[in-house]
């Protein structure tokens, strides 16, 4: 029993340390990097969750193997069963760590990523880092790889629909045809934001919060409309008419001023893009003509029209200008007897 005295004192110590480690030391450093606002500080605390317990664990672990009274064979065993779990938490980490800052350095890079590309860098991490563990330990892994290029071809002909849908998806990321946050109208009719890229599916919420799922293969293949492209501003267009009777120099003034007050409660950073009307036709009852202004999404033309034609009907009845809605006079030929 006194030979194992010293064993279970070291795994005692590395559970106690990676206790303290994990539930003081790292929450603390944590905390103290949210305060100060360190770039990157969240990614790397994500990517280290819970793993300073499991080294002190492997550690204490590895110490009590080497001063246990047990066979050299067995001591040899868990010393590779330590190394293995030791080299695939190192490989877990990385594979965090690549997402993570993956997912950071596109959007400070001002563009929008999808779950395909974070969770392809993963998987690519910990494949390799699997084949360094198996090199590691002595495994030859040439024939690994050769079989698996072999089963890989099987299964590529056995999901070719999974595949299909898995290249769209790469495409539509690559080609930057649909991007997460996008707002997008399929020719079907359907529309919404893109909130997500996946290896088989492209996620669009609706405006009422419903959710349209999307297989890439057919989103690729289809005709849509993307709204933030090539830039999120679009332009408001509005057909109003005004009565004969008008001065269209006024009227002019008067709409393209109650134009520049709408943009400047929704688009005040477009303001320097002044909004303007054409006259284009003369219609049976009114001078007809179109409001041109710039909002900052598409789904800003909303709130764009709704606040237009408040103010402008009633900037219209301040200074007179009328808005005639059609008139039919009916001639009733008497008959004589």
């Amino acid at each position: 029993m006194m030979d194992w005295i010293l064993p279970l004192a070291l795994i005692l110590v590395g559970l106690l340390t990676g206790i303290i480690g994990e539930k003081v030391v790292f929450h603390r450093l944590q905390k103290f990097a949210t305060d100060k606002n360190i770039p990157g500080s969240h990614i790397i605390f994500t990517s280290l969750q819970s793993m300073p317990f499991v080294w002190f664990m492997l550690a204490g672990f590895s110490g009590a193997v080497v001063s246990a009274p047990i066979k050299t064979d067995i001591i040899n065993l868990l010393q590779r069963l330590t190394t293995i779990a030791f080299l695939f938490s190192i490989t877990l980490v990385a594979a965090r760590f690549t997402a993570g800052f993956l997912n950071l350095y596109t959007k400070s890079a001002a563009r929008a990523t999808a779950s395909l590309i974070s969770n392809v860098a993963k998987a690519a991490v910990l494949g390799l880092g699997i084949l360094i563990i198996l090199q590691t330990l002595g495994i030859a892994i040439t024939p690994i790889i050769t079989t698996l290029g072999v089963g890989g071809l099987a299964v590529g002909l056995a999901l070719q629909d999974t595949l299909a849908n898995l290249f769209a998806g790469f495409y539509l990321i690559l080609s930057k045809q649909a991007r997460t946050g996008d707002y997008v109208k399929l020719n079907d009719g359907n529309e919404g934001y893109v909130i997500d890229i996946s290896w088989r599916n492209t996620t669009i919420r609706e405006l009422s919060n419903n959710v349209v799922i999307v297989p890439n293969s057919k989103l690729g293949s289809t005709i849509f409309t993307n709204y933030h492209l090539p830039a999120k501003e679009i332009t408001l267009t509005m057909n109003v008419g005004v009565s004969y009777n008008s001065d269209l120099e006024q009227v002019e003034r008067v709409t393209v001023e109650v134009a520049k007050e709408v943009m400047q409660e929704i688009a005040p950073e477009l303001i320097k893009n002044e909004p303007y009307i054409r006259f284009h036709t003369f219609g049976d009852f009114s001078i007809d003509f179109t409001l041109y202004m710039r909002v900052s999404e598409y789904f800003d033309q909303r709130i764009g029209k709704h606040l237009f034609i408040k103010k402008l009907h009633k900037r219209y009845q301040e200074v007179g200008i009328a808005i005639p809605f059609p008139i039919q006079d009916v001639y009733v030929r008497g008959t004589g007897e």
